[in-house]
């Protein structure tokens, strides 16, 4: 039978351990700290556009930002979010299902989904991811066509219009419409 024997942890050991525990607690503390608010948006060419959070807007060097001209296309979120908003108004009559995201039924947040994708910017699938994400808009004054509207605690989505309104997938029997932003309770505003 083998003798067992406890091995102390040399120096080296005990400092990598500590940190990466000290890594740990950074890391965490960072997490909590730099949340989708602070996140710089960059435009990778031939991959996407994508947030960075933690990174200041003047760390990103000039052809990654969004908006930049890349192969002589402009990918600006303006653009994008125009973009958005056609692809929702284009499903304006399309039926409710919970948990589709198209092409031809929607629920709330998967319509919001969809129509992004067409504008070539993946964002959360869910109504609480889509609140999470993007950056805040102080209020609905502030508000731009194509901003993501949540509606009712993070329950519910919809995409701006402008002038008060909005395009959603409310419920069974209601199809893909505008509505009065007014007529629900905004919760909050986010920019992709």
């Amino acid at each position: 039978m083998a003798k067992h024997r406890i091995e102390k942890p040399s120096g080296a050991v005990k400092t990598a351990k500590t940190a990466v525990i000290a890594g740990s607690i950074a890391v965490g503390a960072l997490a909590l700290a730099a949340g989708p608010a602070d996140a710089a948006p960059i435009s990778i060419p031939g991959v996407g556009d994508f947030d960075l959070p933690g990174v200041d807007d003047s760390q990103i060097p000039q052809q990654f930002k969004q908006g930049a001209p890349q192969g002589g296309v402009l990918n600006s979120r303006p653009a994008r979010a125009q973009k958005a908003l056609r692809a929702a108004e284009s499903k304006i009559g399309s039926p409710y299902s919970y948990g589709a995201a198209g092409p031809n039924a929607f629920d709330c947040s998967g319509l919001v989904y969809w129509s992004y994708k067409q504008a070539g910017k993946t964002i959360p699938r869910d109504s609480y991811g889509q609140l999470g994400g993007g950056a805040p808009v102080a209020s609905l004054a502030a508000a731009k066509p194509g901003d993501v509207l949540i509606f009712n605690g993070g329950g519910h989505a919809g995409i701006y219009a402008g002038n008060g309104m909005f395009v959603h997938s409310s419920t069974y029997g209601v199809p893909v419409k505008r509505d009065k932003v007014k007529a629900w309770a905004l919760t909050g505003i986010r920019r992709y």
